[in-house]
This record gives structure tokens, C-alpha cells and sequence, in this order.
């Protein structure tokens, strides 16, 4: 009896100190609900805060990001990025929420690929193409991780033949939020075999927080003068296109409800956005500005610096209320966007657009630079 009541005072305690930090910051995620162990493996919600009160939420099950608060002009905080408040709905989800999504993010043609003349099979995950990796790709493994300060280091080994892809591949991915209220990722991977690899992250954001109705009141800016047409599978034709003079062109900044639902062959074959932009790059394999998402009625904006040569802009398409974030609203059609700095989608099948070869000896390397803020 006396150690029921020791358990049930340590219960009561944990449950008032809980309810005090949920009243302090009523944003606050439960790291309870993250602590658990999956495939053997223990799974935990890391945090990540600056001086400036930007606060970053992200778990090892999937190297993803859960949530990000921010204030808007008036001060008032919000969670931007959609996300769930529990583990378990991370293994039940399909959307790719917040994930690192691989090895391949996007999608391979006839889930094939040849390289150095032998041909490899993949996943068919999404009709007779792969996506995002295949049937357990990147978002539904747990991460090895390491936190110091605010830098959070997620590895994960992925051995040859894993979804098809040849090549015992050792990945690395850096988390870090800076004082200038940046985040930065960082990606790293090297091979012991002629491989192909393109990792993304895929969080979904809505700049009113998550589970508003919609981002098509959004203001979104590409840096991208070219798009790489798709048809109706989401596949590339090879072709780069011109933006100018199309509903893709989003080079001065425009709202995105603006031409979405605009008669249009490719806007038709993506079911809206969703497609990848050419960056206009200026040093190479450099950071440079790729794009800027603002909101004017609350001035919350982000920023996106990359080192790769493309952006994926998907706009919601497949959200239809049918689940629920941790708000308990649902995620309606089109109330959140998606925006992945990536190679291109079926670049190993497509020899004008750039390399996703990775071999031995060599390092895969690729930045992308969040910068959050507020316009006054």
C-alpha cells in the first residue's frame, strides 16, 4: 500500500508540473508522448529554442520535424508546422509529415533506375512509380541522435539493397537553430557502392498556424525563372520550361490562390501545385535565396536558402479534413503547402537534368536555411 502511495504522489506531481508548463506555454509538446521504442530502438521528442522564443520540436522516428513556433507582429505565437502530439500517429501517418523523406525524395519512373548499365528495381509505392523512398523509406525509421545545445545530429545506416537501392549508405543529418532565428539543415551521406540519393524534408507549413483553413491567402515568392513540366503520374517529360506567362510564375511574389485553379494542362496533371521549380542559382552548389512565404494579416514570413538546384511546391492537393493535428482541427484540402529543396524528380532517368550519382569516395552534401520572421 505504501508503495501505491509513493507512485501515486510521483504520478500527481508529474501530472501538476505537466499542467504548469502547459499554462506557462500552452504550445508546449508532451515529450511523454514521444517516449517510447520502436523496432528496438528508443524514440524521444528533442527541443530546440533560441533566445528570441523560435522554438523547434522534432523526433529520431522519421528525423522529423514536429513543430515550430514563432510570434507574428503582434507578438502572438503560433505552431506553423502542421503535426500531431503523439508518437503513435507518426507511425499511422502517410502524408510524410515533417519527415526526411529517401532515400530518393519525389518520384522514379516505373520505380527503375540504370546505372553503370545495370538496371535496378524499386518500390512501386504510388501507382507503377516509387515515392519518397518506397514502402518504408526514410520517414518510417528511427534515427540515431545526439543533442547539444541546439544542434540536434540524427545518423542512420541504410544497407545495400534496402527499397532496391544499391550501396550501403551511412546517412548524417544536423539540426540547428541559430540565435539569428534560422534553421539550418544539413545533410551528408556516403556509399561503398554507385548509389543514387535525394533527401528532402517535407514539412507542411501554414503561416497562420496549423490547422487554419487555408494557405491560398498565402504570399509565396520562387526564385526560379524555369519548372520541370510533369504529366498526369506527376512524372517529369524532361522538359524545362519557361515560367513566364503562366500560373507558375512566381518570381515577383503573388498570392497563392491567385491562378491555382486557372484552366491549365499542367496545373490539370498536378491536381494544382506540385511540381519543381529550376532555381536561378547563383554560386553553384551554394546556399542561395530560393524562395519567400509571407502572410500580411499577421506579417509571419520564412525564407528558404538552398544549395540544391530545385524546389518541389506542393500546395495541399491531397488533405481533405479526414485527420487531425494536434489542435484538433482537421487539415482541410489545400490548408497547408509543402516545400522541398531537392534534385529533381526522376533525374537518374533523365540525363539533362543534374546528377543524382553518388559514389565511393565521395560525400553527398546538401544545406537548406529556414529564416523565420515577421513584417511589420
Amino acid at each position: 500500500m505504501k508503495n501505491l502511495t509513493t507512485i501515486l504522489g510521483i504520478l500527481a506531481i508529474v501530472s501538476c508540473t505537466m499542467q504548469k508548463q502547459a499554462e506557462k506555454n500552452p504550445l508546449a509538446l508532451n515529450e511523454f508522448r514521444f517516449d517510447t521504442v520502436i523496432d528496438g530502438k528508443p524514440v524521444k521528442l528533442y527541443t530546440l529554442k533560441n533566445e528570441k522564443g523560435i522554438t523547434v520540436y522534432l523526433t529520431n522516428y522519421g528525423a522529423r520535424i514536429v513543430g515550430v513556433q514563432t510570434p507574428d507582429k503582434d507578438g502572438n505565437y503560433a505552431d506553423i508546422a502542421l503535426g500531431y502530439g503523439d508518437i503513435h500517429k507518426y507511425v499511422k501517418d502517410k502524408m510524410y509529415t515533417g519527415c526526411i523523406v529517401g532515400r530518393y525524395a519525389n518520384r522514379i519512373k516505373d520505380a527503375h533506375f540504370t546505372l553503370d548499365g545495370k538496371g535496378y528495381d524499386l518500390y512501386k509505392n504510388d501507382g507503377d512509380n516509387t515515392l519518397h523512398g518506397g514502402k518504408e523509406g526514410l520517414n518510417k525509421k528511427v534515427w540515431d541522435a545526439v543533442q547539444n545545445g541546439n544542434t540536434l545530429t540524427m545518423t542512420y545506416f541504410s544497407p545495400d539493397g534496402e527499397e532496391g537501392y544499391p550501396g550501403n549508405l551511412n546517412i548524417t543529418n544536423t539540426f540547428t537553430l541559430n540565435r539569428d532565428n534560422t534553421l539550418s539543415i544539413k545533410y551528408e551521406a556516403v556509399t561503398d557502392k554507385p548509389t543514387v540519393i535525394n533527401l528532402s524534408n517535407h514539412a507542411y507549413w501554414n503561416l497562420k498556424g496549423e490547422g487554419d483553413s487555408t494557405i491560398l491567402d498565402h504570399y509565396f515568392q520562387i526564385n526560379a525563372d524555369s519548372f520541370t513540366p510533369v504529366d498526369n503520374e506527376w512524372i517529369p517529360t524532361g522538359e524545362i520550361a519557361p515560367v513566364e506567362g503562366t500560373p507558375f510564375d512566381f518570381r515577383e511574389g503573388k498570392m497563392i490562390g491567385a491562378d491555382i485553379n486557372m484552366e491549365n494542362e499542367q496545373l490539370a496533371n498536378g491536381k494544382g501545385y506540385d511540381h519543381n521549380w529550376v532555381l536561378n542559382k547563383e554560386s553553384g552548389d551554394k546556399l542561395s535565396f530560393a524562395a519567400k512565404l509571407w502572410e500580411p494579416s499577421n506579417g509571419r514570413y520564412i525564407k528558404i536558402f538552398t544549395s540544391e538546384p530545385g524546389f518541389q511546391f506542393y500546395s495541399g492537393n491531397f488533405l481533405d479534413g479526414t485527420v487531425k493535428g494536434r489542435s484538433g482541427r482537421p487539415y482541410e484540402y489545400r490548408s497547408a503547402l509543402v516545400f522541398e529543396t531537392q534534385h529533381f524528380p526522376d533525374s537518374p532517368n533523365h540525363s539533362n537534368f543534374p546528377s543524382t550519382v553518388l559514389r565511393p569516395g565521395e560525400t553527398y552534401k546538401h544545406s537548406t536555411l529556414y529564416e523565420f520572421g515577421v513584417m511589420q
